[in-house]
């Protein structure tokens, strides 16, 4: 992953000292912020809060629409292929759709390197590693060593392709685990699984596991993001325990279609910004969940592009074949 940690504060200060005006290129046209998750969900929260924030910057309305379905291909192809070329349409991509979908997928319906325009990253969703309470290992180590005992390691995901299913998978290439991927259609399924020790681990959101590992219903063995979690605070990253290169982490941004102009496109990124350093906003975000990981434009494409690299050469490792 790219770390950014300086930039990103700078930005945020730099945004909350300036004022917040209207944006000029837009004035009537409502601005329409396309996600490919159902309502009631993180990103849909991420996505409101981001309009709420917004709405002074875009007099004329703001409005989120989920179009859930094909692991969020849906709401990204309309964004590249049928929304109006003037910055009223963006989509709240994450890093399945972004970054991961060319290599997981024998087609998609759009090109995420050269039919969108970077806008601005906002959050990012850390994992966890968790087991089952009476799963015998106490800590990491304890986890590998007993694994490594086991004919395989079975392990729930919520859905193939997703990053906690490719965490799993670079677990077990870099501890030398048989690792079983056993895939479920969302996470709750999978924290159900773990709960129930009907598998023998998952990496899932932080956000999702931690109320069951605070009431002692399951156990957190390490963290994925670049330092500890405040949900979790006790657990360590999976840096600290000498395995940098398990640091996964699901990311969010505003991509627009490429054919918006690029100052329309530095108008909106403006306001974005303004909007993502506002400290309520950001400690909504942080109690659901989610690490704000505010970047502009230009770094947001440096992560893309990247993070594109980067998990083309995991799905390699893995073998994992491409979905249909």
């Amino acid at each position: 992953m790219i770390q950014r940690p300086m930039r990103r504060r700078a930005l945020l200060a730099g945004a909350a000292a300036l004022p917040f005006p209207a944006l000029a290129a837009l004035p009537e046209r409502p601005l329409r912020i396309l996600l490919g998750f159902p309502a009631g969900t993180g990103p849909d929260l991420l996505g409101r809060l981001l309009a709420e924030g917004m709405r002074e910057a875009w007099p004329a309305g703001i409005v989120v629409d989920n179009k859930p379905g094909a692991g969020g291909l849906i709401a990204a192809q309309e964004v590249a292929r049928t929304a109006p070329p003037d910055g009223s349409t963006l989509l709240l991509g994450e890093v399945a759709q972004l970054a991961m979908a060319p290599s997981t997928y024998a087609r998609i319906p759009y090109d995420p390197a050269r039919d969108f325009s970077a806008v601005a990253e906002l959050a990012s969703v850390d994992f966890a590693l968790v087991v089952p309470p009476g799963l015998p290992a106490a800590d990491f180590g304890a986890y590998l060593a007993w694994g490594k005992g086991q004919p395989a390691l079975y392990m729930g995901t919520f859905g193939a392709g997703s990053p906690g299913h490719f965490a799993a998978a670079m677990l077990g290439q870099a501890a030398g685990l048989t690792v079983e991927a056993v895939h479920f259609r969302a996470t709750a399924d999978a924290v159900a699984a773990v709960l129930n020790g009907n598998v023998q681990g998952m990496f899932g959101s932080i956000a999702a596991v931690a109320p069951h590992v605070q009431a002692g219903r399951m156990k957190a063995l390490a963290v994925t993001g670049p330092e500890r979690s405040p949900l979790l605070p006790e657990v360590r990253t999976m840096a600290e325990l000498g395995r940098p290169a398990l640091a996964v982490s699901a990311w969010f941004g505003l991509v627009a279609p490429v054919a918006v102009p690029a100052g329309v496109v530095g108008e909106i990124e403006a306001a974005v910004l303004r909007a993502m350093a506002a400290p309520g906003l950001l400690a909504r975000l942080r109690e659901a969940g989610f690490r704000p990981s505010v970047a502009g434009r230009a770094e947001f494409d440096a992560l893309m592009r990247a993070e594109r690299g980067r998990w083309a050469e995991v799905v390699r490792a893995t073998g994992f074949r491409a979905i249909e």
